[in-house]
């Protein structure tokens, strides 16, 4: 099959439309900010999401300049397959205008744009994500898009962590003879062992994460692909390992948030099945929390979905501050 031509893109007198490369990242993370000073955006984020595409994967981002090719950028649109949701025909699209175009042409040409690519590519079902405050929610809901799913993002000061509550749980956990440890202390992974114990440990855990749609595991490969370049600090990824070597349980805490300094991402947490019941999650969290604080860290930042009642749970235990809600907006087309 011959692959889909590029979306014509649309005219609008005086703003230029140009697809967007590489090079453009450091002008489109200063637009995104100034878009949305709630949700800053550095570089790297944007080169750290860009690692995630494929080259056979549909991928458009069109850039909107209002005074000619050198201009402003003052709106984006964007069409990639999402990171999760990896189900046939369903991709994701994206929009950020500046305040000043929200009531003019250019939002609505932008997402016309971005659809007819998606229709190009075989799509079925459209995605996007906003802030449930962000004036956007409103621009795709003008145009058939309905809540599918929600996660509640917060953040937790370290430095207020009351780690002398949870003394009881913690020792609970450790009766359990389970052994508390970090990927570093195990050879980080480079070997092929180690890889494999960790993505059949996040493969499982990722699987009995309670969200709206069943979270696709990426095959082995792609996890490869995507995931180890990221394992900068194996000493803020904490595991749980039963008395004869079993890994049972994670807490990611390794990325840093580059555009909030002091910050790490709480990424995936969660022990399996048969091991629950008895505060390993909590504990898990607790370990990787003092070992971010003894390291520098000053806030721990996570994300959860809003049916994922336990985990929000222990979040509120611990202190985590709940934000605006990010909601995923979902189109049939």
């Amino acid at each position: 099959m011959e692959p889909a031509p590029p979306p014509a893109l649309p005219h609008l007198p005086g703003v230029t439309f140009t697809d967007a490369t590489p090079a453009d990242r450091p002008e489109i993370a200063a637009f995104l900010t100034r878009a949305h000073p709630d949700s800053p955006t550095t570089p790297e984020q944007l080169e750290r999401t860009d690692r995630f595409h494929r080259p056979d994967d549909p991928f458009l981002r069109v850039l909107a300049r209002r005074g000619g090719p050198q201009g402003d950028i003052v709106g984006l649109t964007e069409v990639s397959v999402p990171h999760s949701e990896t189900l046939p025909g369903w991709l994701a699209l994206d929009l950020a205008v500046l305040p000043a175009e929200l009531d003019g042409l250019l939002p609505g040409l932008l997402i016309a744009v971005a659809e007819a690519h998606a229709l190009a590519h075989g799509g079925t079902t459209f995605l996007t994500r906003v802030k449930e405050h962000w004036p956007e929610r409103q621009l795709w809901q003008e145009r058939g898009y309905t809540e599918h799913d929600r996660l509640w993002n917060s953040t937790l000061d370290l430095r207020t962590l009351n780690f002398s509550q949870f003394a009881a749980q913690e020792q609970q956990a450790r009766a359990t003879g389970v052994q508390f440890t970090t990927l570093k202390d195990l050879g980080g992974l480079e070997s092929t062992a180690n890889q494999r114990k960790m993505y059949d440990l996040i493969a499982t855990l990722l699987r009995d994460v309670p969200t709206t749609t069943p979270i696709q595991v990426w095959p082995y490969e792609l996890w490869q692909e995507r995931y180890l370049p990221t394992v900068h600090h194996p000493e803020g990824i904490h595991l749980a390992l039963t008395p004869d070597g079993h890994w049972i349980g994670i807490s990611e805490l390794h990325l840093e948030h580059p555009a909030r300094p002091g910050t790490i991402h709480n990424g995936l947490t969660g022990v399996r099945k048969e091991w629950r019941g008895h505060h390993l999650g909590l504990a898990l969290k607790l370990t990787a929390a003092r070992s971010a604080l003894q390291r520098g860290y000053t806030h721990s930042r996570t994300s959860n979905h809003s049916i994922n009642q336990p985990m929000l749970a222990i979040n509120e235990a611990m202190g985590f501050v709940r934000e605006t809600a990010t909601i995923t907006l979902k189109k049939e087309v």
